[in-house]
């Protein structure tokens, strides 16, 4: 598991994208990049990365389900994720 540390700085990251995100679009459209570059650096969507909602694991990330592929596996052959099931031919 992610230290609670790095998940609680991706949503701090989320709240500061989420905050500015239009602001942001505004700056876009205008062409004014030293407006842009005046805003945080963690307001842009740019610097989110994708972790599992249940460990915090950065890598193997399935966005369709919004776990890692670890978890995945786990669940999916205790059937606790529906029309999954492991493949057998």
């Amino acid at each position: 598991m992610a230290k609670e540390s790095i998940k609680a700085r991706e949503v701090k990251r989320q709240k500061l994208v989420d905050k500015y995100a239009a602001k942001r679009a505004d700056l876009k459209e205008k062409g004014d990049l030293v407006g842009l570059q005046k805003l945080p650096r963690n307001s842009s969507p740019v610097r989110l990365h994708n972790r599992c909602q249940l460990t915090g694991r950065p890598k193997g990330y399935m966005r369709q389900f919004g776990i890692s592929r670890i978890n995945f596996r786990e669940m999916a052959l205790q059937g606790l994720i529906p029309g999954i099931r492991k493949a057998s031919w």
